[in-house]
């Protein structure tokens, strides 16, 4: 499609005054004053006349299948003119559809029988599906009065999934022994219950470790040693509803309870435990059987992708009755939830006061700092001391359900989301360690 530029529009503008001066002084000038606004639309046809031809112009696009989500990826763009007398610019703006940031127009200058390229980032606010349906070209002529609009299709699909980016690295704090001198075999001592050794007892031990059956034997005194227990089960629960869907830090509380899953289900993986996924809102939408093995980690990872952001409240007496009626044996359940009023949090410790009497439970919520900071905020109008008194008031009902919590036996986390990652897997460590597995 071709269309007059901006520069055009003022430059036939230009002529009205000139014309209208004219025929003011003299009316029988009108052609004259004609003759100034034909010789702009002569430019016009000439330069459009002179407008690269779109049969001319080829355009790759390459993008990638996949990217993580919260990162940044690229679409590479490339362009070849063929047989142009003269450089071009062109602008070019990809037409998207799914969640991702706006992408800006970037410009590419074309010489005649070459090929330039560009890339344009491209940055998934959501998993899902991004699809990049066309790109849009624009062009100018020589002059710079008429320009050409081209779309062309493309339907290139992008798969946004979990980002796993670094789970390596930050797991490989937690097995940094392996690699002193090579691979060798790792036993990791802790008030486990499998037997692992004697030793003499030394000052600083604990003396309900003392064996007195073997230190009447040898005549000294002697500790057991036990070894931390491996073979758990570990099962991955997210809840889906609307309340989890809720951006905080740039992604959606759902996003960050994956990525923390996915790091303790790397280092569970790596400890010799079996690890599962359960996800739920008014449904049952998933359940991964716990297991083991190499396989183990890339079928959570495409377990957490297909995950949906939902915008069903969450019944917590269905999802945690039916977790608790599929696990067999006691497991490490760590739930990936939100509450906002007492209602709400009522079910929530109806359903894990039962499930406690069987499993070891981590209650996991992200702390959201807009509550903090309205909190801190200069009451410089009522409006915002109002505002202040309804998030103290939130947050001390949330202590009050931790609290709760606690008392059940429910081990709780209520960090930022930066932290997450990192104290979730401390905690796992810490529950193996004091064997409450």
């Amino acid at each position: 499609m071709i269309r007059p530029t901006l520069r055009a529009v003022l430059a036939f503008t230009a002529t009205l005054p000139l014309a209208v001066a004219l025929l003011v002084h003299d009316a029988t000038l009108w052609p004259t004053a004609l003759v100034f606004g034909l010789f702009v639309l002569a430019l016009i046809a000439v330069d459009a006349a002179l407008c690269l031809r779109p049969s001319r112009l080829t355009i790759s696009v390459d993008a990638p299948p996949r990217i993580s989500v919260g990162r940044e990826g690229r679409l590479t763009i490339a362009a070849t003119i063929d047989g142009a007398p003269h450089a071009t610019t062109i602008e070019i703006l990809p037409e998207q559809s799914g969640d991702a940031d706006r992408t800006e127009p970037a410009g590419l200058s074309i010489s005649a029988g070459t090929t330039a390229s560009t890339t344009l980032p491209i940055r998934p606010l959501r998993r899902g599906r991004l699809t990049i349906d066309a790109v849009w070209l624009r062009w100018r002529g020589p002059l710079g009065l008429a320009g050409r609009t081209q779309r062309r299709p493309l339907g290139m699909t992008i798969d946004v999934v979990p980002d796993i980016h670094g789970i390596s690295s930050s797991a490989i704090q937690f097995f940094s022994r392996d690699a002193v001198e090579g691979i060798k075999v790792q036993r990791q001592k802790g008030e486990g219950t499998e037997f692992e050794a004697l030793r003499d007892h030394v000052q600083g031990l604990d003396n309900r470790f003392i064996d007195w059956k073997h230190s009447a034997k040898h005549l000294k005194l002697l500790s057991k040693e036990f070894r931390v227990e491996r073979n758990h089960q570990i099962v991955l629960a997210f809840d889906t509803g609307y309340l989890m869907a809720e951006p905080i830090g740039g992604l959606p509380r759902l996003d960050h309870a994956i990525h923390a899953g996915l790091l303790l289900g790397w280092v569970a993986l790596r400890s010799g435990d079996h690890v599962g996924s359960f996800a739920f809102d008014a449904h049952i939408r998933q359940f991964l059987q716990p297991s083991r093995g190499r396989n183990a980690f890339a079928r959570l990872h495409n377990g957490s992708a297909a995950l949906a952001y939902r915008a069903d409240e969450t019944n917590f007496t269905l999802g945690l009755a039916e977790l608790n009626a599929r696990l067999k044996r006691r497991a490490l359940v760590i739930l990936f939830t939100e509450f906002i009023d007492t209602t709400t949090a009522e079910l929530l410790l109806e359903g894990l006061q039962r499930m406690t009497n069987r499993h070891a439970v981590i209650f996991v919520t992200l702390q959201d700092p807009l509550l903090t900071t309205i909190i801190d905020a200069d009451p410089a109008s009522f409006r915002p001391v109002a505002e202040a008194v309804v998030a103290r008031d939130l947050q001390r009902d949330r202590a009050i359900v931790l609290e709760r919590l606690a008392r059940m036996g429910v081990h709780c986390l209520e960090i930022p989301p930066r932290a997450l990652a990192v104290n979730l897997v401390n905690r796992y460590l810490t529950i193996k360690q004091r064997g409450l597995l």
